[in-house]
């Protein structure tokens, strides 16, 4: 048995090790009983336990289970508190760690991408690795660059290497294939999250996220269309093949420490920050953002927002749709009817089933509260709220949402909103939301 084949197995292994006969039973066993929110029906023991088995399983793996984690981890502020208090720190990590290659691993997939004197190319390079991705993990060290400094010598940077898994491919779909089976453990969690979207856009991502070349490609686009920004910070890209992206080290407070121990002002700024980002992005770079988890940031000593990770973009040459402003802005007025006639012009509701135009938008207005005021506060309580609000089948909300649709085309822009509004809560940020909307979301007029 290759080693490649070995490790999918223990991958396997280690999914099956979930508790599926703790909780799966208790959970599967109540069939149609399982209807309302999981404290309902469910222990908080068997929840919490239930809760720290799974992420801490997840964190252990490559590929779709730790992409998959990293995903779930972002929405842990919706999490019921007596689940997520104990095991908060535990989620978080799984944004920053996993088991690292073996040096001998690391050099030879250099020696491949880069070719046989990959080490002429780089003064230092540490076979530690300093950080995961989902699908690769990243070392520091210090390029040689082909330029001369200032005294007229080589010119050294401090560069991140990102290598990418041997058979990250094959191991990403094998891992989406087994956790694809476990829509009963996160519905013991947290019932109503529905797995399924998230899983389908992940396989569909798999092919561009797995070119580094590609993602060079798109932060190079990025830092283009940021460069010299006071706010924004994109490394610069200095060399990439298909499994090795190298790219300018940047010092930085991640966004995972940040929430754990930030100031209420840091935690604010970086809230403020991350939400120009991504609304700011498709207008000026013709790109999204589209991992949208605390691993991916970092607050930088001058304050600016300093961002990786472009493996998973949104490409939007045109910007965001027009739509998405128009109809938030006809909603915040309250001209219900408008609000329908846009939503079904963009396939969000049939062209001919009936519809209640009002409760369309009793429906929308609370999650709109972030920007009908000034100024607002995301918390863990009111994401808490909305999930609630729309998760349990016994809400008037819940059946109307079974009426609308989200058109394939609004489905990456809804996961980077759904995202980020889920880091926001942990951050507990407060930041003039509409303004930043009124700024970059076309079609979103100011309110009066």
């Amino acid at each position: 048995m290759t080693d490649i084949p070995r490790r999918a197995v223990t991958r396997t292994a280690k999914l099956a090790a979930l508790p599926l006969g703790f909780a799966g039973r208790t959970v599967l066993g109540m069939g149609k009983r399982v209807t309302g929110l999981a404290s309902d029906v469910i222990s908080a023991e068997i929840q919490q336990r239930t809760a720290e088995q799974l992420f801490s399983v997840l964190g252990q793996l490559k590929g779709g289970a730790m992409k998959f984690g990293q995903a779930l981890s972002v929405f842990e502020a919706a999490l019921p508190e007596e689940i997520a208090a104990p095991y908060r720190q535990a989620l978080t990590k799984l944004q920053e760690a996993a088991p690292p290659l073996p040096a001998a691993t690391v050099h030879k997939v250099l020696a491949e991408q880069l070719g046989p004197d990959w080490r002429d190319r780089f003064v230092e390079f540490d076979d530690t690795p300093a950080a995961a991705a989902s699908i690769g993990q990243v070392h520091r060290a210090v390029w040689r660059d082909p330029g001369y400094g200032p005294s007229g010598g080589p010119k050294h940077r401090d560069v991140a290497v990102k290598i990418q898994y041997p058979g990250a491919g094959d191991a990403l779909l094998a891992d989406l294939k087994q956790l694809s089976r476990l829509g009963a453990m996160f519905r013991a969690i947290q019932p109503g999250l529905d797995v399924k979207p998230l899983l389908v856009e992940l396989r569909e991502r798999i092919t561009e996220e797995l070119d580094y070349e590609l993602e060079a490609e798109s932060q190079r686009a990025f830092a283009a269309a940021y460069a010299d920004d006071p706010e924004i910070f994109i490394p610069e890209v200095l060399d990439s093949s298909p499994r090795v992206l190298i790219t300018e080290w940047i010092e930085g407070t991640p966004l995972s420490q940040i929430i754990r121990e930030g100031t209420e002002e840091e935690r604010d700024e970086a809230g403020r920050l991350m939400a120009v980002l991504h609304l700011s992005a498709p207008m000026r770079a013709g790109l999204l953002h589209a991992d949208p988890h605390p691993g991916n940031f970092r607050l930088l000593p001058d304050g600016r927002l300093g961002v990786i990770d472009f493996g998973a973009v949104a490409r939007m040459p045109e910007g965001t749709p027009e739509p998405i402003g128009r109809i938030a802005a006809l909603a915040l007025r309250g001209d219900a009817e408008a609000v329908v006639a846009g939503l079904r012009e963009e396939g969000f509701v049939s062209p001919t089933e009936p519809i209640d135009a009002e409760a369309v938008l009793d429906f929308l207005r609370p999650m709109l509260e972030p920007i009908a005021a000034e100024e607002f506060r995301f918390t863990r309580a009111w994401l808490r709220g909305e999930a609630t609000r729309l998760a349990s089948p016994r809400s008037p909300t819940f059946q109307l949402s079974r009426q609308l649709n989200l058109p394939p085309s609004y489905l990456m822009i809804h996961r980077v909103t759904l995202g980020s509004i889920g880091v926001l809560c942990q951050l507990e940020a407060k930041a003039p939301y509409r303004a930043i909307l009124e700024r970059w979301l076309p079609g979103f007029a100011p309110v009066a």
